[in-house]
């Protein structure tokens, strides 16, 4: 499905859609359609409640607001959402939405809302699919919103890319790991990012043991499959700060020698959406123009069991130098993550770095299925993540670090573990991350819970959900640690 938006220029001969309060009157909109409310029952307007009619003239849709005081940014996102299913569903393939004012001072947050649902309804991982294919029809939508409304074609097509981005992080997330393995994951964010004028480097195994990343290159060993270090850079600002983006690019996770229950297994082709995250967001934003310097990292591999893999009771040497005592091979990502924020902090010039992975089971435990949580070194960095996954219509939550906690990071018969037991195992693996950024404004995010989900919910699609390229995208687009 493609979907085409223009601001005012009025479709004719197309289903007529009206966003409507608690307070509506019909009666300024159709005489007949009024007529027919008033002989069957009339349209409450309840938040996301729907009313069509459509007759030999006319079609029209009516949408509920409910309480205009208590709608929020994200029922507009469902609102837009819902209008597109509803035109697509019912095979219209032209509408008019006629947007009504809720807050005149927050107007363009609501509409760019109710863009993007309509342009998040595009998605669906049906590539797999031989017999029910989703041979949907194309939108075309005009958005009447009167002329003393500043908002132009120009910030559609930047919502458009934005929702780009996170339908590219949903697609190679959902990809099995037949098909979405290192070479391929490096291979796909060259073929994205380079006509946008990102310059991406593909590091092979020999190079990767040329910059001494033996921890990374650990975790790959029981892999048939070559791992690729990625590094993509958007530098638009000469001389300007660089944030480096680290993302877990764990294309399949077994569990090694800690392997996993079957079940376990069958969605570990998405432990690499902290990867498929930084390629999502680093698209939107050059593809958007962005003015931010931005260098994203990704240690892409698999996690498997062969003659050749790491065991339990392994110490592997980081290129770092730190020695890190390998009590459980399913904690993997953090070990490929060590030698991924090192590089990021020591050859990138990077003022800040944030990483992304789908760490642990515990933030799930901790926070459940929908919110990220964040182990950071620098409160103004969380508080920054924060505002901007507000603006997104995402969760966060930072964790806290105690001193006791860092001790149970330190191993007995080396300098740390890779595995602390389940206590507060959020937090740990953040501190254990810590020990390589080498003091650098660094923020982890651990997008265990909310990166895919077994059923959709609002207008997130089942499966890979694209959480949190739009509250990424925000921090990059507002940056500035002053």
């Amino acid at each position: 499905m493609n979907i085409n938006i223009n601001i005012n220029e009025n479709i004719k001969n197309s289903t007529n859609v009206y966003l409507l309060d608690n307070n509506y009157n019909i009666s300024n909109i159709n005489t007949d359609l009024c007529n027919y409310l008033k002989s069957k029952k009339s349209f409450d307007a309840k938040l996301f409640s729907k009313f069509s009619y459509i007759n030999n003239l006319d079609s029209y849709l009516l949408v509920g607001l409910g309480d205009v005081n208590k709608i929020s940014v994200n029922d507009f996102r469902k609102i837009g959402f819902d209008i597109a299913k509803f035109l697509k569903d019912n095979k219209l393939k032209y509408a008019n939405i006629n947007y009504i004012s809720i807050d005149v001072n927050n107007d363009s947050i609501y509409l760019k809302a109710l863009i993007e649902g309509v342009f998040q309804s595009e998605y669906k991982f049906d590539t797999y699919k031989t017999k029910e294919k989703n041979n949907s029809i194309d939108l075309n939508i005009n958005i009447n919103l009167g002329s003393s409304f500043d908002f132009d074609n120009n910030s559609i097509n930047k919502i458009n890319n934005l929702v780009e981005g996170i339908n590219i992080t949903r697609e190679l997330t959902n990809t099995p790991a037949i098909d979405m393995y290192p070479e391929v994951l490096a291979n796909k964010a060259k073929e994205l990012l380079e006509p946008l004028g990102v310059k991406v480097t593909i590091f092979d195994k020999n190079d990767i043991e040329n910059l001494s990343m033996t921890a990374f290159l650990s975790v790959a060993e029981g892999s048939d499959k070559e791992p690729k270090f990625i590094k993509m850079e958007y530098i638009p600002v000469r001389n300007g700060e660089v944030l480096a983006l680290v993302g877990k690019g764990l294309t399949y996770d077994s569990g090694g020698y800690a392997i996993k229950p079957p079940l376990g297994m069958s969605t570990m082709m998405g432990d690499m959406a902290g990867s498929a995250t930084v390629i999502g967001t680093i698209y939107a934003i050059a593809k958007n123009n962005i003015g931010q310097n931005v260098v994203g990292l990704v240690a892409a591999c698999e996690n498997m069991i062969s003659g050749k893999a790491y065991k339990n009771g392994d110490i592997v040497k980081s290129m770092k130098g730190t020695t890190i005592e390998v009590k459980n091979t399913d904690a993997e990502g953090r070990v490929t993550l060590a030698d991924s924020l090192y590089y990021a902090a020591t050859k990138t010039n990077a003022t800040a770095i944030i990483d992304l992975a789908t760490l642990t089971g515990a933030c799930v435990v901790g926070l459940g299925d929908y919110t990220t949580g964040i182990v950071t070194n620098d409160d103004n960095i969380y508080n920054k993540l924060y505002q901007s996954s507000v603006e997104a219509g995402e969760y966060v939550w930072k964790l806290p670090i105690v001193d006791e906690l860092r001790e149970q990071v330190k191993s007995k018969i080396a300098d740390i573990t890779n595995s602390t037991g389940k206590p507060g195992g959020a937090i740990t693996a953040g501190i254990f991350l810590e020990e390589f950024v080498e003091g650098k404004s660094w923020a982890h995010m651990d997008i265990a819970g909310p990166a895919s989900t077994e059923s959709e919910y609002g207008y997130i699609p089942r499966g890979a959900t694209g959480i949190p390229v739009k509250t990424l995208y925000n921090f990059v687009k507002n940056f500035n640690l002053k």
